[in-house]
């Protein structure tokens, strides 16, 4: 009996406790939600700070401006003729008595860029940018500094721009602005290299996702009196003390576009969804309420640095200061080593200092692909090891179809094997005349194609001036429909694409509910360049997608 009663008694107590249990289950925290919430705390506390440093900033102009009226007042004093000086039919009586009431002085005065340039006092344009074209975006999270120099031998500049945007989703590219320094002072490149960014980008100029600026010749100093500092040559000597320079205008420029600014380089790549990871990450921090002063995203050099805007002001005014002294990279480690590091501790101690504040991020999001430094002569084929494998071609399910082409492979760079997604095709010199075929086995309706020329390592391999033409299978009854939209070549085949600035032809194909029998591309002129097709994505109609799986 007493059993029973106890079992009875159990059974009561599972019945109470289960509702309380389920509730407790289904009622506790989304902890995704919640992060999700502690993410956009920490954002606005970020904006808000930058927001306080930019008033901070106008201050100082105000504070400025005041200086400049004392010395008008003072001036106007000294006549014994204010009122009349500041001539009282030109300006209100408000206005007067403003500037009247301003008689205070300022004894002290706070060092600016000109006391560490001081050859920019006879250059009042020396602090504007000499080119600029921008929409002048404002207000977002994340702003790319891509500096980027005059090179010998081969530029990685628009592979970079293209593996930038191309990474990046919608909502990335509407919160981010990227700034192209074009790092020299000659006007006819810099007028060059900014009408092929036009040519290749110019949607996203005209978004305000990228903008190109160039620094006048007088923001540097006479590089050939220069000190010699660190035992370096004096070619080396200019080389940084350049960079150093061309970083801290980069940074004035950026430093009140956003809330995070990331220093990149011209001859890298990165990987899809790059800005929402190095966003999330950077918020996770600030709401776990860890402090840091560099997040890094790639093991090498100064490539995928990520600062607070509102810690620029103390990074330029170091680089300002030292910038003929040390590499910027160095320079940037001596700030945090002048912040934590202790005299009366060992270098151990110093290094875990530093350790919490330059956090580093696991795996790279960033790899440099240039092998040639911008210091003619110098050599640099470091790779992050951390970022992976980078890819050189991209495979896909092609319908069947015989390939043919007149170009000569390099070694087993075959174009059968590129169509296949096997490798990618190198080819020799192309030159007028030169074709790829794709005969397509059986014919069928395409919807679009896609071909992708060069790769990362060998941008320059593309091609030039090469069409892309497709053959009906019964050209009589495709004349209606394909014959109003593209033109037609003397051997029948339709015109429908033709590759761009940045070695790709994509476009999705007028339905003209007529197989194709031939896929072709025609080089229309020589090129200076061997030739790679990394990509070849022919792809179906879904009618005949529908027919060739069942």
């Amino acid at each position: 009996m007493k059993l029973v009663r106890r079992h009875g008694l159990f059974f009561l107590l599972i019945l109470l406790l289960v509702p309380f249990t389920t509730v407790i289950i289904f009622t506790g925290p989304d902890l995704s939600q919640e992060q999700i919430l502690q993410h956009k705390i920490a954002e606005l506390r970020e904006r808000l700070h930058h927001s306080e440093m930019l008033n901070q900033e106008r201050r100082k102009d105000v504070l400025l401006l005041r200086q400049q009226f004392n010395i008008v007042l003072n001036q106007a004093s000294s006549t014994g003729n204010t009122s009349g000086w500041l001539g009282r039919d030109v300006l209100s009586r408000e206005t007067q008595q403003l500037l009247v009431n301003m008689t205070g002085s300022l004894d002290l005065q706070l060092p600016s860029i000109y006391h560490y340039l001081p050859y920019l006092l006879g250059n009042p344009f020396a602090l504007q940018p000499a080119y600029k074209l921008a929409k002048g975006r404002t207000g977002v999270s994340m702003v790319l500094g891509v500096p980027t120099v005059k090179r010998d031998i081969q530029s990685y500049l628009m592979t970079t721009l293209q593996n930038l945007i191309e990474n990046m989703s919608q909502e990335e590219r509407d919160d981010c602005v990227i700034i192209v320094f074009i790092a020299e002072t000659e006007p006819n490149y810099v007028h060059s290299q900014a009408k092929e960014i036009q040519k290749q980008f110019q949607e996203h100029l005209s978004t305000g996702l990228l903008e190109v600026v160039a620094p006048p010749a007088g923001f540097y100093p006479d590089f050939d009196s220069l000190r010699q500092t660190l035992g370096d040559s004096k070619d080396r000597v200019k080389w940084r003390t350049k960079q150093n320079l061309d970083f801290a205008f980069l940074m004035m420029y950026a430093q009140a576009k956003g809330t995070f600014y990331i220093q990149l380089e011209d001859d890298i790549l990165t990987k899809q969804g790059y800005l929402n990871t190095m966003k999330k990450f950077a918020l996770q921090k600030i709401s776990e309420k860890q402090d840091w002063f560099i997040l890094d995203f790639c093991q090498l050099g100064f490539i995928g640095k990520m600062v607070k805007c509102t810690d620029l002001p103390n990074i330029i005014n170091f680089l300002l200061m030292f910038y003929n002294d040390k590499p910027c990279d160095w320079l940037i480690d001596d700030i945090l080593r002048t912040q934590i590091c202790r005299f009366d501790k060992n270098v151990k101690h110093c290094r875990k200092a530093k350790d919490a504040l330059w956090v580093h991020y696991k795996p790279s999001l960033f790899q440099h692909i240039g092998t040639h430094s911008s210091l003619k002569g110098k050599v640099q084929k470091l790779k992050d090891k951390q970022f992976g494998k980078v890819p050189l071609h991209f495979p896909h399910s092609n319908p069947p179809a015989k390939v043919s082409t007149i170009l000569k492979p390099y070694k087993t760079h075959t174009m059968e094997k590129a169509y296949k997604g096997e490798t990618f095709f190198w080819g020799l010199l192309p030159q007028a005349g030169d074709t790829v075929t794709f005969e397509l086995t059986p014919p069928i309706e395409l919807e679009s194609f896609l071909f992708r020329s060069g790769n990362v390592e060998h941008p320059n391999d593309k091609f030039y001036n090469t069409s892309v033409e497709v053959l009906p299978k019964n050209n009589v009854s495709a004349v209606s429909s394909l014959g109003a939209v593209y033109p037609l070549t003397q051997d029948g085949f339709y015109v429908v694409g033709r590759f761009n600035e940045a070695g790709l032809a994509q476009d999705t194909l007028v339905s003209s509910s007529e197989p194709l029998s031939s896929v072709r591309l025609r080089v229309q002129s020589e090129s200076e360049n061997w030739v790679i097709l990394s990509e070849v994505h022919l792809v179906p109609a879904k009618e005949h997608l529908s027919e060739q799986n069942r």
